[in-house]
């Protein structure tokens, strides 16, 4: 790879700058073991006009993930723990439950977020604030045993199926403390944030600099508001607090093997095998690795993570055999789910040498095996499963219309429910297309389907997320109720804008 042209990155920052507003934004490149590109912009608090700098701390969501894994790895290297052994032979407090007949939740299925938690837990708490994972600040935050009580009940054999999900990580952050007999923030403070140099990177708000904490906002059309800050109860999963700098030294470790010049934490075999796939529901889908999601980028490696909290997004790509990392974090931006990921993933490309993503038009479609692809496809799990709903509802269908190929998500959401075309994306492969989503903020997104020799297409799968909706017989489509639902949306709107005129006209 070149060496990284600060003018040129510069100059693709304010080109996301002009496109995509945010309250502050900080990106970053790392390379050669150190970040060699860093471009601040906006305020990290508004009130107070203090700019974000390298030395910021954000809020970096889920990413903290990545660093639960990498304490679990480190205990599996000393010996202490089977990845493949039951969870609950080291779980302390509460236990997982599955049905009777089913296997054992494992510690790799913890970590490849296949062990069967659903995404809420209990199922009520979809209706309270972050899903009942999170508490007032100044309120005692409730320890693991005393959120699950007597356990966390499993809605799917392990290893059967993928989905998202903080609790997997949080009691993974259990597992490490009681193996360890260390409190979870603390182990990994002392055994992976502090030999790093990660030393302004906590678990804990109350290690906190407040000065330096950035304020999350929503961005809407009245400007910047402040969120409510909350505390974070699965703390594994999302609580952790970080700088630019500090992520920096964290994705040269992930670059280096596990070391940067401060220090080691994972044996470079280890990490190689973190980026490995781990679960892979179909084998041209690149899968996930151990917490770290693998990328389909022109044939190179990329792994990379996403962190979310209401007010924060952070990003984070690392391109092992490329040595180059890139990441981002904002703490105001309408959308910022969506198009931070996006406009990283074209910086990472240019950097590594992989062409624009788009739509092939060279492809020819293959009309004979619509018939075989053609039908609605269900998305299996509980509806309180919000993460994967929100994408696909309740399932997909693949259908014709004027001559194309086209699917839609069985969601109330018309833009999602209208349809999108399906192009084919291998010449080798007719079961493979891809879609653009750019209209989402999103780019091309690959489509796949797996099939039977004998019994025909099964299910498809989606990149985004290794995700997969199994093939049903169309008596049981919901799309019926579905256009029925998009009926009433219709309706309500229709009379809500009737009466806005009636009162304009008063």
């Amino acid at each position: 790879m070149a060496e990284v042209d600060e003018r040129e990155l510069t100059a693709r920052v304010d080109e996301i700058l002009h496109r995509r507003p945010a309250v502050g934004l900080a990106v970053g490149v790392v390379q050669g073991g150190s970040m060699v590109f860093f471009r601040g912009h906006g305020l990290a608090d508004v009130a107070a006009k203090i700019p974000v700098t390298a030395d910021t701390l954000f809020r970096v969501g889920s990413i903290t993930k990545t660093f639960t894994a990498v304490a679990v790895m480190q205990l599996w290297e000393r010996g202490l723990l089977d990845l493949d052994a039951p969870a609950n032979d080291y779980l302390r407090g509460y236990e997982l439950i599955p049905r009777a007949g089913w296997r054992s939740a494992t510690v790799r299925h913890l970590l490849t977020h296949t062990a069967g938690i659903p995404e809420v837990v209990p199922p009520s708490d979809v209706f309270r604030p972050f899903f009942g994972e999170s508490v007032r600040v100044g309120v005692r935050v409730p320890s693991l045993p005393e959120r699950y009580r007597s356990g966390l009940r499993l809605v799917a054999e392990p290893g059967t199926r993928f989905r998202y999900t903080d609790h997997g990580p949080a009691t993974l952050g259990q597992i490490v403390e009681g193996v360890s007999g260390q409190p979870f923030g603390r182990y990994l403070r002392e055994q992976v944030f502090e030999p790093l140099g990660m030393t302004d990177t906590t678990l804990a708000r109350s290690e906190v600099e407040r000065s330096r904490l950035a304020t999350g906002y929503t961005l809407g059309s009245r400007g910047a508001r402040p969120v409510m800050e909350r505390e974070v109860v699965t703390g594994g999963a999302g609580a952790a607090y970080s700088t630019p700098r500090d992520m920096g030294r964290y994705v040269a470790a992930l670059l280096g093997g596990g070391a940067n010049d401060h220090g080691s934490v994972l044996e470079p075999a280890t990490i190689a095998t973190m980026f490995q796939p781990h679960y892979q529901p179909d084998t041209r889908v690149p899968g996930i690795g151990l917490a770290f999601f693998r990328v389909d980028a022109g044939g190179h490696s990329v792994v990379e993570h996403q962190g979310i909290l209401p007010g924060f997004d952070s990003q984070l790509f690392v391109a092992p055999d490329d040595g180059v990392g890139v990441m981002g974090f904002t703490n105001g931006a309408r959308r910022g789910v969506l198009w931070l990921p996006t406009e990283l993933g074209v910086m990472l490309n240019s950097l590594i040498g992989v062409p624009d993503d788009v739509i092939r038009t060279d492809i020819p479609q293959s009309p004979e095996i619509w018939s075989d692809i053609c039908g609605w496809y269900y998305l299996p799990g509980p509806l309180t499963d919000v993460r994967a709903r929100g994408m696909v509802g309740a399932g997909v269908e693949v259908f014709v219309r004027r001559g194309r190929l086209l699917i839609r998500a069985l969601t109330p959401v018309p833009a999602l429910y209208r349809g999108l075309p399906l192009h084919p994306a291998d010449d080798k492969d007719p079961y493979v297309f891809r879609i653009d989503l750019s209209e989402f903020g999103l780019g091309a997104l690959r489509v796949v389907f797996s099939r039977e020799p004998e019994g025909g297409t099964t299910a498809v799968h989606l990149d985004v997320m290794p995700m997969s909706a199994l093939k049903r017989p169309m008596a049981t489509n919901p799309r019926p109720w579905v256009e029925g639902a998009l009926a009433v949306a219709a309706t309500a709107v229709a009379v809500r804008s009737r009466r806005a005129r009636g009162h304009r006209h008063r």
